[in-house]
């Protein structure tokens, strides 16, 4: 069978083709249809030099004409002068599947009419006729969206350290009223104020430092929860999670129900603290003094207050009286090699890698090789294994660089001396010294001769 000839095209057809080009075009390069047609959609410029806008229910229509039909589907319609009217039994029967499956479109019940014998199979029902029809009737032919169901069921572990809270309060102290950040690491079933650390930004390294002094005095937890903040999304945050076996839980975004605990216990610490700091100049914004204010406040006030929650318990109370074995590591330094991380990078020809867009020096020789980093998250410092020891490497001073000697490097083997030219040995020759290396006279026949 050959192929449908290709009629002439209109300007209405050329400008479908070009905008399903476009979406086949984004296609073939590895993005998936809704990524294509989200891309594609929006306001156009005709072929006619106007401003069009397509929707991307316009373009799934255009791109199934074409993949069916080829270039012919994509011409308009041609509507015929007059109304069209339906039989009574027609539009009876489209009123009734509409009104019983309200997600059925338009055209899928043209094809239930087609099944069902109501359409004659040599008839052409043309889409908006029946849209048309349906809103004449008062059938209602919107879309109907999905509701997005959310579990928001409350919910509280029964033991200790079952889960971790934690939540950033931005807040301003001092005389100046400097910004500052406060991380709480509050215990889920006791409500127990676990730490608190202080920074001038809610970033990686406040976290981690926080995290480790929680383990550290508490031991480990089960489960974390933590927004969708800078310093809990990090990669190196995962990566800590993952060596110390915690299941790290973001919560929902535009749900603050599910914080309901640790946003009641902000409100508490803006009350009785933080309110008081912005402005006093009595306040040191060091963030070290605020947090030794913090930690003595959520120690020494807070885990010994009355919890309506607990019944009239304190949090300190409840915390010792959990029957749950707290859960410590062998040694701190064991719980500190699971704040540094390894990575594999491979030295430049400059004798630098690059880590969180700081350049640091490498010793020499290690150009265009991989190299074993190490990185401390908790002092911010990155080491290499060279030579079986562990180096700790230092930012590049380029500055300094500029002003210093550039060192041969230590692999390199010295420039041997050159092998003396004929003019050479006679000069030696002619002009010998006259004192030997041992400080006596020198047998030089020439010398004698002069001196007699």
């Amino acid at each position: 069978m050959e192929d449908e000839p290709i009629k002439p095209p209109n300007t209405e057809a050329l400008f479908r083709y070009a905008l399903v080009s476009q979406v086949l075009g984004h296609e073939h390069q590895a993005k998936t249809r809704p990524e294509a047609i989200e891309m594609v959609a929006g306001q156009h410029i005709d072929l006619k030099g106007g401003k069009r806008s397509v929707s991307a229910r316009t373009l799934y229509r255009w791109l199934a004409a074409f993949e069916q039909g080829g270039p012919n589907a994509l011409a308009p319609t041609v509507r015929s002068g007059g109304p069209v009217a339906l039989p009574l039994t027609l539009l009876d029967f489209f009123k009734d599947q509409k009104e019983t499956d309200p997600r059925t479109s338009v055209p899928e019940l043209i094809r239930r009419a087609f099944e069902t014998g109501r359409i004659a199979p040599h008839e052409k029902l043309n889409r908006t006729t029946v849209w048309r029809a349906l809103v004449r009737m008062g059938v209602s032919t919107t879309r109907i969206k999905s509701p997005k169901v959310r579990d928001c069921r409350r919910f509280a572990y029964p033991h200790r350290l079952d889960m971790v809270l934690c939540d950033g309060k931005h807040f301003r102290a001092g005389a100046k009223s400097r910004k500052r950040v406060a991380l709480f690491f509050l215990d889920d079933a006791t409500r127990f104020g676990l730490e608190v650390v202080v920074g001038t930004s809610e970033n990686t390294a406040l976290f981690l430092r926080g995290l480790y002094l929680c383990i550290l005095h508490f031991g480990l937890m089960i489960r974390l929860f933590v927004d969708n903040g800078p310093g809990f999304i990090a990669l190196d945050t995962l990566a800590v999670a993952r060596k110390l076996l915690i299941h790290l839980i973001h919560g929902t975004a535009g749900y603050p129900e599910g914080h309901g605990k640790i946003e009641r216990f902000n409100r508490t610490v803006l009350e009785q603290v933080l309110r008081l700091l912005p402005g006093n100049p009595e306040i040191d914004p060091d963030c070290q003094a605020l947090e030794l204010r913090l930690r003595h406040f959520l120690h020494e006030r807070y885990n010994h207050t009355s919890h309506e929650a607990l019944d009239g318990a304190t949090p300190w109370e409840r915390f010792h009286q959990d029957s749950r074995a707290l859960r410590f590591h062998d040694h701190t330094e064991q719980l500190r090699q699971a704040f540094v991380l390894h990575e594999n990078r491979r030295v430049s020809l400059d004798h630098t890698v690059q880590v969180d867009g700081v350049a640091y020096e490498t010793p020499l020789g290690l150009r265009g090789q991989e190299a074993m980093l190490y990185r401390h998250l908790l002092d911010g410092t990155v080491s290499l294994l060279h030579e079986g020891r562990l180096v700790q490497l230092a930012g590049a001073d380029l500055h300094a660089n500029a002003n210093e000697s550039r060192a041969r490097g230590q692999n390199e083997p010295p420039t041997p001396a050159p092998h003396p030219s004929a003019a050479q040995i006679a000069f030696d020759q002619a002009y010998r010294p006259v004192v030997d290396a041992d400080g006596g006279l020198s047998n030089n026949p020439k010398t004698d001769e002069k001196d007699l």
